[in-house]
């Protein structure tokens, strides 16, 4: 057993002053008060304001909340910039404070470690052994194993070569040990490693200030009762920002200046999109920003890994396509047959056409409509479901190395949004939680009102979205139309169905950007309207709405295209029609061209155009924000005044504020993308691909955006990413069901293979004929007319399965149309069940946590245990030694029981040497008989 220490008392100024916390480097002044010992924890900001009645109110409420802060233990500095009249409230956090607020919010601190040489040998490392012993024991297999470890051996070294290059360098970002923790308690301080170098990271000093704010009052309880809080402060402008401070300072238009320090190592071997094949450092990242954006990007980065097993097998499905094309038997009868094939006209104003012109079309068609298709389909389907289960595997890790498992939740205080709108309500509502009392919602006068007039717009806005589906429709009939109907070089049926199609995709990106601004502005305005009492209560309800409009407003013209166009069209002689027009129609090798354009023009315009705009955005707003507080001649300081202004909590001031919900517009871009990827990824096989590219540029934008645009976030807790990973999961389970419907309805794979059934050679050669039907252009007034500029045209070709206008049932469905829509449902139910048996059977082979996992977080329970009680014991034999120094007590005396034997006998049991009769009379007890002692126990 490990020689236990003697017990040394931590004094103050070993933690009150926190250095980096992976490396130490130089003291910046800037981050401290004047004094370079105490930290700048937080930094409050206002400014004067030029009405001189209202600048008197904020004053009063400033004071009364700085004063509030003082009487909590918070040490307060000041600093101004007379010119701009901007002035600077400095908060530090002495050590008494952090340890009163770290035992309230019940935080896991790091514990005094116990040193114990334990071998643990894994299962492989237990067969390996046993393979060596049963090796040495068969003759001439030394010789076996021998080159056998050496083929191993350079393999193994040659991954391990280009592994390092891949892992996170630790060069830069050390492997940091994991250390056992247990929730703090003053009482018990002597179980937790507070010499530790920065016991206190920056992270829990901003987070424990950030409680205090959000709970410290700034008038008289008597006169406002609800008024408290910082964001509600900054809400009514009596302050400007409340930020905590980045540890180095980022020059305008240039890069992190300070090296050594977090920001600057996370800036340079991180955000660099140089490091793109490089994990990240994902522990640092938790550290510097907060656990919630550590799990975003924790979360984005294995979304982006297992995009890479997607993307791959994608390529690999257009690389078969592509290298079977030339042997496409339809391809070759449209685009090398000989004789013509007139089709019937696709739309009011249009011609005859020959099938000849859609040659480009039908290989375009055939490289996303192939037997492949429907292998990847089935691949993504299991990917999702795999992806999901790895995904709730991988953050249970995060989440215990983390230590997040089981933390508590403090009590969550109304929102200052919902205390403003109540304030003229009296209070007659006391919270269970925190024993205040608020004021009630009204539900016939305010709430009821709100939820009807919300749930309107919401029908409204997804209203207009379809109306926005039919303009583009209208707008890709008439350029198809006056493509092919102008006078000068008229298009052919082909290229006027890709032009028309692919400009009214980038149409439809348009106006998807507008409708999502005014979804944006209406969401949150519809939901502050719905007067929800808490910030999770909000976010919850501000994201289902969000989502669903740009669900809405994102799929609802490619499930227009993939499940309406060109199914219910009529035929010639008898359309179906929309207001006295015609449908849309699809060409010979049906719609999943057309949705194949509209999805890849929708989905890379939208994530190259929200690239662009992370990147300039940021800056223009930055701009402004400076221009409003009279700080923004600091973006182009002059030579001589570069030194000048570099103070911290100044240049954190023109940077943006991250805010509450900064993280849900990245969550949704990349739900919508996985949306994709997924729903639709039976029409456009390289989606994965697309998006591996995309996730690896937006990982680095979105690292560089938070270190150089935006304030440091408050750390804040969460155990997982929440509510988006319930609308993952209806994603994944949506995917299976559209997937399974294109592949039947909308691809021409179901056709073909009842073609190849009736086929004497089991080819597709006649296929062409198969599918086309045949009309009498006399029958018609268009196609009568348009015929009489032909000599013999008397008949047209259609796509369908109808009788032949000489049949007796002429132009009815034939017996081969309910044959391929029987064999279209039996292949929806076919596929839905075995994907969903697939994604069972993934679900139960994977548990949501590893066995290895599963005994880690046992052992370290046990060794937790195992420190507490040497940590009891160390405490026990520093009180024996000080008291064995005292005089021996009197005999009347010594019967009094010791009041650290308790703590002796724990340590005599942690002896490795200790014999079964020792342990009995330690654990048992003695008699009065006999003289032993122990019967306390």
């Amino acid at each position: 057993m490990t020689p236990l220490a003697p017990f040394q008392e931590t004094t103050d100024e070993d933690i009150n002053t926190p250095n980096d916390f992976y490396m130490k480097c130089e003291k910046n002044p800037s981050l401290f008060f004047d004094d370079g010992v105490r930290s700048i924890d937080f930094v409050l900001v206002y400014k004067i304001n030029q009405q001189a009645s209202v600048e008197d109110q904020h004053e009063e409420k400033r004071h009364i909340f700085e004063m509030n802060l003082i009487a909590e233990g918070l040490e307060i500095e000041r600093a101004c910039k007379e010119k701009e009249q901007i002035y600077f409230v400095k908060v530090h956090a002495p050590l008494e404070v952090l340890r009163r607020y770290a035992e309230i919010l019940k935080l896991r601190m790091p514990m005094k470690e116990l040193k114990c040489n334990v071998k643990l040998l894994s299962k492989y490392s237990r067969l390996r052994y046993a393979a060596q012993y049963i090796s040495k024991k068969i003759p001439g297999m030394s010789v076996v194993n021998r080159s056998t470890s050496s083929v191993f051996s350079s393999l193994k070294g040659i991954i391990k070569f280009f592994m390092k290059h891949i892992y996170v360098d630790e060069r830069n970002f050390p492997r940091r040990a994991q250390r056992f923790t247990a929730i703090y308690s003053r009482d018990k301080e002597y179980l937790f490693d507070i010499r530790q170098d920065n016991f206190f990271t920056p992270a829990v000093r901003s987070r424990i200030v950030q409680f205090i704010l959000d709970r410290q009052r700034f008038t008289p309880k008597s006169k406002d009762e609800m008024a408290f809080g910082i964001e509600r402060m900054v809400a009514s402008n009596i302050y400007c920002a409340a930020y905590p401070l980045h540890d180095s300072l980022f020059l305008p238009y240039g890069e992190v200046n300070e090296k050594n320090t977090m920001r600057h190592t996370l800036y340079t071997h991180w955000a660099s999109v140089r490091k793109w094949y490089r994990y990240q450092p994902l522990d640092y990242i938790k550290e510097y920003f907060g656990v919630k954006i550590g799990l975003y990007f924790a979360w984005l980065g294995f979304y982006t890994y297992m995009l890479l097993l997607a993307s791959v097998v994608g390529v690999f499905c257009f690389i078969y396509s592509w290298s079977t094309l030339k042997n496409f038997e339809p391809v070759k009868e449209i685009c090398g047959g000989k004789r013509n094939i007139t089709m019937c006209p696709l739309c009011e104003w249009c011609d005859f056409w020959d099938l000849k012109e859609t040659c480009f079309y039908a290989k375009i068609s055939y490289l996303i409509d192939n037997p492949s298709t429907v292998f990847f389909a089935v691949f993504m389907s299991f990917w999702a479901t795999l992806f999901l289960e790895l995904w709730k595997r991988y953050s249970a890790e995060i989440t215990h190395r983390w230590d997040l498992t089981g933390f508590d939740v403090h009590e969550e205080h109304p929102r200052p949004q919902y205390l403003a709108k109540l304030q003229h309500l009296p209070h007659t509502r006391t919270d269970y939680v925190t024993n205040m009392r608020e004021p009630t919602v009204p539900f016939w006068r305010m709430k009821l009102p709100a939820a009807v007039f919300s749930f309107s717009m919401v029908l409204l806005l997804v209203a207009l979205t379809l109306v926005a589906v039919l303009a583009v429709v209208v707008y890709r009939m008439a350029t198809m139309a006056s493509l092919m109907l102008r006078k000068s070089n008229p298009m052919n049926t082909s290229s006027a169905i890709v032009l028309s199609t692919s400009s009214a995709a980038f149409l439809n990106l348009c106006m998807l950007y507008v409708l999502n601004y005014v979804y944006n502005r209406l969401a949150e305005y519809l939901t502050e309207l719905e007067m929800w009492r808490t910030q999770t209560q909000f976010d919850d309800s501000l994201t289902l709405k969000m989502y669903l409009l740009q669900f809405v407003n994102y799929y609802a013209s490619i499930f227009y295209v993939a499940f309406y166009k060109g199914k219910f069209v009529g035929r010639p002689g008898d359309y179906t029609l929309w207001f006295d027009f015609r449908q849309e129609e699809c060409s010979s090798g049906g719609c999943l061209t057309e949705l194949c354009i509209q999805l890849a023009i929708i989905m890379i315009g939208k994530q190259a155009f929200n690239s662009i705009l992370e990147v300039i955005m940021p800056m223009i707003w930055r701009k402004i924000g400076a221009i409003r507080v009279g700080l923004s001649k600091l973006f182009a300081p002059k030579e001589h005044d570069k030194q000048k202004d570099t103070e911290r909590w100044v240049r954190d001031l023109k940077l943006l504020d991250w805010g509450t919900r900064s993280l849900f517009p990245e969550y949704l871009e990349m739900v919508l993308q996985y949306g994709f990827v997924t729903i639709f990824v039976a029409a456009f096989p390289l989606a994965p691909f697309f998006a591996l590219l995309n996730n690896i540029l937006e990982m680095r934008l979105d690292a560089k955006k938070l270190l150089t645009h935006h304030r440091r976030p408050v750390s804040q807790r969460v155990r997982d990413i929440g509510v988006w990973y319930r609308i993952l999961d209806c994603i994944g389970k949506l995917s299976v069901i559209t997937n399974g419907f294109i592949i039947a309805f909308t691809s021409e794979l179901i056709p073909q293979w009842v073609y190849r059934h009736f086929s004497p050679n089991g080819s597709l050669e006649g296929y062409l004929d198969f599918t086309l039907s045949q009309f009498n252009t006399s029958e018609y007034n268009q196609t009568r007319s348009l015929s009489a500029k032909y000599d013999n045209l008397t008949t047209c070709l259609y796509a369908d399965f109808r009788e032949p206008p000489t049949s007796e049932k002429r132009y009815q469905l034939n017996n081969t149309f309910y044959i391929i829509l029987a064999c279209r449902l039996c292949f929806v139910v076919i596929f839905e069940n075995f994907v969903a048996l697939v994604m069972i059977i993934v679900r139960w082979c994977i548990p949501d946590m590893s066995v290895g996992l599963r005994d880690q977080i046992r052992r370290e329970a046990y060794i937790t245990n195992e420190i507490i009680i040497e940590q009891e014991t160390r405490r026990a034999r520093t009180e024996r030694a000080k008291g064995s120094q005292s005089l021996r007590l009197p005999d009347s005396e010594s019967n009094t029981p010791d009041p650290n034997d308790r703590f002796i006998r724990i340590e005599q049991l942690l002896c490795s040497d200790l014999s079964q009769s020792q342990m009995d009379l330690i654990i048992h007890g003695s008699s009065t008989e006999t003289g032993i002692r122990g019967s306390e126990v």
